[in-house]
């Protein structure tokens, strides 16, 4: 039975840092080897602390400077991010850097000696001199080691973040009598691509470079077993595991996903949340652009990403992208951690297509009913059939207006489906590096249940034969309907090879695999 919710009651945490009194949470931490950090510590080391956006990178910090301060050191959080704006102003940076950590050191230690002595210190040694002197004299007047914890730290461009990396790294020797004890960097990035207009990193004295990981399978479920704990609302089977298989422990979208069900959704307040409740929470948080999807999606935009997303989007075998580049992708959260390269979850794989094909989403005019027959089923067919008719008449026009030049028929495809099926199904998306295909199952319901059909990608481009293409095409088609149970298979086929008219590239015939299973093959 279920508690009455009141206003003291806990809730899932989707904006700023966690506090346990009013969020849901895994301890902080309990998220990282704390005992590594610990000695770290002790040690004497300066060390970076990184991770993506809303991972819990900040509640972490301000958990550790806790328990630092009841361990024997004087230990100040402080966050550089609000001299992002200074860009290439040394002076204006460090202004923002001093007050912010004299202010937080007042707030947190009752410690008011920076907050009166950085502004002379500035004035006398100015900016590429004062945080290194205001450490100094600050560590010596300090009864207890100093910790600094510097959270944002790659928010800081140019010269205002190499002149605050240089100070960190010139005072490092005269720790801990006369410089903090121990320094942790905290950003998006690891400290490898701090590279400001230098050939290597100006702050060489990092002893370890950890990542806060995502939430565990198991830290998934015992976050919604909280929830469940204290107000007696379930979540069924299936919507355990559609949260974990959706986000596979992303934090903010583990949070964002049980939120919107339990406490968004008036209609799911007072039952058990199922599967149904996770996968409208996902649409919603979709369709709304909601700001942590909206600044990934903001990233595809930068080249070191573009090279690493369009293959796989495309399915492509080749690629041009650096070790570096995935690294840093990697870093932002786009892509998992561990091999092969693909997206990190399937949230963000539905995002990135969706992102991309926005403007033909939202400029298409389309009658939603045509497609649909008398009984309600989906006509597959007939949808199909305009979109080879389509990418005949206006493919020349839309591709030259997609950033990822590779992809482009792959999106196309995509934005033209979900704009006329997102009426009243949906689509899932599997696509990666090296795949040379992208396979979507679109799922229509029909009655009292979902019907499913499989519709295929493939490219055939110089050096591609066009048969041979069709041939692996429907076996790969027929294994992925046979996979998802999908009671019929589409394999579409764009020729990019030059030279060939419509005429030779427009067809539709039906093939079947060599287990007798049909599909149907649209070339375009």
């Amino acid at each position: 039975m279920q508690k009455p919710r009141n206003e003291a009651m806990r809730f899932f945490n989707t904006t700023g840092p966690v506090n346990p009194a009013d969020h849901y949470c895994i301890p902080p931490l309990a998220r990282f080897d704390l005992d590594e950090v610990l000695t770290l510590v002790r040690t004497k080391k300066y060390f970076v602390l990184h991770a993506p956006r809303q991972t819990g990178k900040t509640s972490a910090l301000l958990a550790l400077c806790d328990l630092l301060n009841g361990q024997g050191f004087s230990c100040v959080y402080t966050t550089v991010e609000n001299a992002r704006t200074a860009r290439d102003d040394v002076e204006r940076a460090m202004r923002t850097v001093l007050s912010g950590l004299g202010s937080r050191a007042r707030l947190t230690l009752g410690d008011e000696f920076l907050a009166k002595a950085w502004s002379g210190i500035l004035a006398e040694f100015g900016p590429d001199g004062a945080l290194g002197e205001a450490l100094t004299r600050w560590s010596e007047a300090s009864p207890k080691p100093l910790v600094l914890l510097i959270d944002e730290i790659d928010t800081l461009q140019g010269d205002p973040l190499l002149s605050v990396l240089q100070q960190l790294r010139g005072g490092y020797p005269m720790r801990p009598e006369a410089f903090p004890q121990c320094v942790v960097l905290c950003g998006l990035r690891d400290v490898r691509d701090y590279r400001i207009r230098s050939t290597s990193s100006p702050f060489n004295i990092v002893a370890e470079s950890l990542r806060l990981g995502d939430f565990t399978q198991e830290e998934t479920l015992a976050l919604l077993d909280q929830h469940t704990g204290e107000t007696g609302q379930a979540f069924t089977d299936d919507a355990r595991e559609a949260i974990w298989t959706q986000t596979l422990g992303q934090p903010w979208l583990v949070n964002a996903l049980a939120y919107e069900t339990c406490f968004k959704s008036k209609a799911g307040r007072d039952r058990a949340v199922t599967a149904d409740d996770v996968a409208e929470a996902r649409e919603g948080l979709i369709v709304r652009r909601v700001t942590h999807l909206d600044q990934l999606a903001d990233k595809l935009r930068e080249d070191r990403v573009r090279r690493v997303v369009e293959p796989m989007l495309s399915g492509a075998d080749e690629h041009a992208f650096s070790n570096r580049d995935v690294e840093y992708v990697r870093d932002l959260g786009l892509i998992a951690r561990d091999k092969p390269v693909r997206i990190a979850n399937p949230i963000y794989a539905e995002v990135l297509p969706r992102e991309l094909g926005w403007v033909l989403q939202e400029t298409l005019d389309l009658n939603t009913t045509w497609y649909v027959d008398a009984d309600d089923s989906l006509n597959l067919n007939k949808l199909l059939g305009a979109f080879q008719d389509f990418f005949r008449r206006h493919s020349e026009h839309w591709k030259n207006r997609f950033m990822y030049e590779e992809a482009w028929p792959q999106i196309l495809l995509q934005a033209y489906l979900h704009r006329v099926v997102n009426g009243g199904g949906r689509i899932e998306r599997e696509y990666g590096l090296g795949r040379g295909r992208v396979d979507l199952l679109i799922t229509w319901p029909r009655g009292d249940r979902m019907r499913e059909y499989v519709v295929e990608c493939k490219v055939v481009r110089m050096g591609d034969g066009l048969e041979s293409t069709v041939r692996d095409g429907v076996e790969q088609t027929a294994g992925y309907m046979a996979r998802c149970a999908a009671e019929a298979g589409h394999l579409v086929v764009i020729d990019r090879r030059e030279g060939r008219s419509w005429e030779e590239k427009v067809f539709r015939r039906q093939h079947r695999s060599q287990d007798g299973v049909p599909v149907d093959v649209w070339g375009m």
